[in-house]
C-alpha cells in the first residue's frame, strides 16, 4: 500500500459527514484525520493539520466554502474538492478549476473518480497549479468583503464585531433559495429546524433557535417566545392577553403569543 492521503471533511451538516466518512472507508489509502462543522473550524484545522486532501462543503453559515479557499489563498493548500447543492451552471464556472466537485447526494461512482484523480493530482505534483487557478478564480467571482477575512478567522472572539446574516440560502432538493432576511416576517422552531416564513412562502431551515438567535441582527429580530423569533419592523399592534402575556399583530394580520418571560423583548411598544 502506498502512502495514506491525510483528509479532512468540512460540513455543517452533520448527517452528509457521517454519510462521507462511511464511503470513504472503502478507500485504503484515504486516511480522515478530522473533521470541521463550519468555515473557521475548517481554516484552523487546514492549519494545524496540513491535510492532503480536503472535502469542502461550499454553503456554510459564516465563512462558506469559498471564503475558507480566500482565507488560506496566500498558503499552502491542500487538494481541494468541493461538495455542493449548486445546480449544473454554477458548476460550470469552477469545474475547470477546483481539483473536482461532488454534487450532494454524494454518488459513489462519483466519489471513485474523484479519489483517482486526487491520486493522480498527488503522484504528478499538479496540486500547486491547480490550486494557483482555483484561488485566481474565486478572487475574480468574490466583491469586496464587508470585513477582512484576516478578522474573521483569528483567534479573538468576535462578539464586539458581530457581522449579522443579510441572507440565508435555503437547500431543498437540491436547489437553493436565497432568502433575504429583510423579507422574514417572523420564525417558529420545529426541533432542529427553523420555519422562516416570509410574505409568498415558509422556508425550512435546519438549526437550532440558539444559533438562529446569534445570527439576527438584535435591533430587528426579537425572540418573543421560547419558540418564536419576530420582525420588530412588521409589528402593526400589540395587545394584553391573560396571565401578564401579550399577543402581537403584525402588517400581515399574524397573530403571535409574547410569552410573559420575553416581555422586555418589546419594551419599546409596553
Amino acid at each position: 500500500m502506498g502512502k495514506k492521503i491525510t483528509t479532512l471533511l468540512v460540513d455543517d451538516e452533520p448527517l452528509a459527514l457521517k454519510g462521507l466518512k462511511l464511503r470513504l472507508e472503502n478507500f485504503d489509502d484515504i486516511e480522515i484525520i478530522a473533521t470541521a462543522a463550519n468555515g473557521r473550524e475548517a481554516v484552523k484545522k487546514i492549519r494545524a493539520n496540513r491535510p492532503d486532501l480536503v472535502f469542502l462543503d461550499i454553503q456554510m453559515p459564516g465563512l462558506d466554502g469559498f471564503d475558507v479557499i480566500k482565507a488560506l489563498a496566500n498558503e499552502q493548500l491542500p487538494i481541494i474538492i468541493f461538495a455542493t447543492a449548486f445546480d449544473k451552471y454554477a458548476i460550470e464556472a469552477f469545474e475547470s478549476h477546483a481539483s473536482d466537485y461532488l454534487l450532494k447526494p454524494i454518488d459513489e461512482e462519483r466519489l471513485e473518480q474523484a479519489i483517482i484523480k486526487v491520486r493522480t493530482q498527488i503522484s504528478d505534483h499538479m496540486a500547486i497549479e491547480q490550486n494557483a487557478k482555483l484561488i485566481e478564480l474565486i478572487r475574480s467571482m468574490d466583491t469586496p468583503p464587508e470585513i477582512e477575512l484576516s478578522e474573521i478567522i483569528n483567534d479573538t472572539d468576535r462578539a464586539d464585531n458581530k457581522q449579522f446574516e443579510s441572507h440565508f440560502n435555503i437547500k431543498d432538493r437540491g436547489e437553493i433559495s436565497i432568502v433575504d432576511v429583510n423579507g422574514i416576517e417572523w420564525i417558529d422552531a420545529a426541533g432542529d429546524y427553523m420555519c422562516l416564513h416570509t410574505k409568498d412562502k415558509t422556508h425550512i431551515l435546519r438549526e437550532t433557535m440558539k444559533n438562529m438567535n446569534k445570527r439576527l441582527d438584535p435591533s430587528i429580530f426579537k425572540r418573543i417566545h421560547r419558540s418564536t423569533i419576530v420582525n420588530i419592523n412588521l409589528i402593526e399592534k400589540l395587545y394584553p392577553s391573560s396571565g401578564g402575556k401579550y399577543i402581537l399583530v403584525l402588517n400581515n394580520g399574524e397573530e403571535i403569543q409574547v410569552s410573559r418571560n420575553y416581555r422586555e423583548a418589546l419594551t419599546q411598544f409596553i
